[in-house]
């Protein structure tokens, strides 16, 4: 058997952007030509973009689809093209009415298509439809139920879709088959500690079944969804041969020797700070660039949460497309003003201060007869939260520009956010990282540079609604905070498992409480970067009115 050369494409498609995507797969089948590259392999759903929600469920998908299907026969004119794209299940397996032309969830396959010298050769259809956390697909999908071998090039290859990898049993079925190489299309989204976990379910089923495996991932931000590429492939042994660059949209090589992958490019991993760094800037950078947006409108008050999301902005937009606005009241220091308008200076973005003191005696003015009798609360230090979402919204009506929201996920776990006030805004940056992951992030981004005022990660941290207002004064320490909200979100662990493991039973019982309590907000608030292995939203849905107790 001769030496074969296969390429990976990294690729960042566009939800529902046939013509764009297209336009890559067609770019990148043309290099692939002049570099004599043999087989070219696209991420899951490479077509339609991941996840195409329900425009799967429009019936003006079937005819894009049945045009895409002459684009990607031209396209593979001169070589091998597998690429992820929905297609028409059997009619039996169809579920709609006569006479009615939108499909059912059950009317599609999510598949591998296999494109060669301008035919379809063959497809396999997905066999494990994920259905938990982000994942819906038997919402839109039918199920394949068989493995799938061709032989291309002289290679006996066996083909899976992103979950099905996952299944020993469906890896097994398909090496029983008897191939020399498995391809693996995925859509396989960021989160913290997933790189690893893709890297031993990989290696353990090609060690196994002493097979190799090529990985193509999807890389790019789509919604709450980030995915970082991180292509690789393993050989027989389980052995990393080849790796691709995260969060980058590339082409990876790698080399078949007639029995093996052989060593290739293989990119060093980077640090958990970096990944969970580049997967908030590739988020931003592109939701803006999939939704139209070009500019940015923040917050900036002196805090190390916006902070650390002005510096994402501009690392992703770049500092002309970004405006920063300090908006103080009496209860906010000099130290944030001055600190604020110094790290809009480092970053070189334009910055504005407008005092929010006018509106907020007027809204007390206003409010004062309704108010008398009544003690002073939270709804004062809310006013001035609105007041400040208020003036951002208009600045972004009047100039175009996209409100960031700046609260963290410790925030928005307990309700530490004003609804209609700090959480107004069109995209959550910091959404789904842990405060202390905050502090993290702020020191990593000083590491080669001064992005924030040193002081600004230092100081105590407070909302500034009150006088001598802290965090602390509401909530306990954060690094005592996020691990109790970490084993009640993400690992589900009910309030008394947690307190068995060391934490004090009414902090425990009032925080979880608080969690509970607050479903109400995080339903309406902006989407952001899911970045955890359990983020708000799509990730996790609990019933605003219920009677559950602990």
């Amino acid at each position: 058997m001769t030496q074969r050369s296969i390429r990976l494409f990294q690729m960042d498609a566009t939800v529902g952007d046939f013509s764009v995507n297209l336009q890559k797969l067609s770019r990148a089948a043309a290099q692939a030509r002049a570099d004599g590259i043999s087989i070219l392999i696209a991420p899951e759903l490479a077509l339609t973009g991941y996840p195409p929600e329900d425009l799967l469920l429009r019936p003006a998908l079937i005819h894009k689809l049945e045009f895409s299907e002459t684009k990607l026969c031209e396209i593979s004119e001169g070589l091998t093209l597998c690429v992820g794209l929905p297609t028409l299940a059997p009619k039996k397996l169809r579920d709609c009415d006569r006479g009615n032309l939108s499909f059912r969830p059950s009317s599609l396959h999510n598949s591998l298509v296999v494109y060669q010298y301008g035919r379809r050769l063959t497809a396999y259809h997905k066999n494990s439809l994920p259905n938990y956390q982000v994942f819906d697909e038997r919402r839109y999908f039918v199920a394949g139920t068989r493995p799938t071998v061709c032989k291309i090039e002289g290679i006996r290859i066996g083909f899976l879709v992103c979950e099905d990898v996952w299944v020993p049993e469906i890896v097994e079925a398909t090496c029983a088959l008897g191939v020399d190489l498995i391809i693996v299309v995925n859509a396989s989204p960021f989160a913290e500690n997933k790189i690893s976990e893709r890297y031993w379910h990989l290696t353990d089923r090609a060690s196994n079944n002493q097979i190799p495996i090529a990985y193509v991932n999807l890389v790019g931000g789509q919604d709450e969804l980030v995915f970082d590429g991180g292509s690789f492939a393993v050989n027989r042994q389980g052995k990393i041969v080849a790796q691709a660059n995260f969060f980058a949209e590339e082409m990876l090589d790698i080399s078949w020797d007639g029995k093996d992958l052989a060593n290739s490019f293989t990119a060093a991993l980077p640090s958990k700070d970096w990944l969970l760094y580049q997967a908030l800037v590739t988020g931003v950078r592109d939701y803006f660039a999939k939704t139209g947006f070009k500019k940015a409108v923040l917050g900036l008050s002196g805090g190390i949460d916006s902070a650390l999301t002005l510096v994402c902005a501009v690392d992703a937009l770049g500092a002309e497309n970004v405006h920063a606005v300090m908006m103080p009241y009496l209860y906010t220091a000099e130290i944030s003003v001055t600190d604020a308008r110094r790290q809009a200076e480092i970053l070189g973005c334009e910055f504005s201060v407008v005092s929010i003191e006018s509106m907020v005696r007027e809204f007390m003015y206003v409010l004062g007869p309704f108010f008398e009798g009544h003690p002073v609360d939270a709804t004062e230090e809310n006013i001035q939260s609105r007041c400040r979402g208020i003036l951002l919204m208009a600045l972004s009506n009047k100039t175009g520009a996209l409100v960031l929201t700046t609260g963290n996920k410790s925030e928005m776990a307990v309700g530490y956010a004003t609804l209609y006030g700090d959480m107004a805004g069109g995209f959550a940056v910091l959404k789904d990282v842990w405060k202390t992951r905050v502090y993290d992030l702020a020191r990593f981004v000083n590491l080669d540079r001064e992005a924030i005022p040193e002081r600004v990660i230092s100081r105590p941290p407070s909302a500034e609604l009150a006088p001598e207002q802290e965090d602390s004064d509401s909530l306990p320490p954060y690094d005592r905070l996020d691990q109790m909200l970490s084993l009640y979100i993400e690992a589900d662990q009910s309030p008394q498992a947690i307190i068995d493991s060391g934490f004090d039973s009414e902090e425990v019982k009032r925080i979880c409480r608080l969690v509970d309590i607050n479903e109400y907000k995080r339903r309406q608030s902006a989407v952001g970067p899911r970045v955890t292995a359990r983020g708000f939203g799509r990730d996790r849905r609990y019933p605003i009115a219920n009677r559950w107790s602990f």
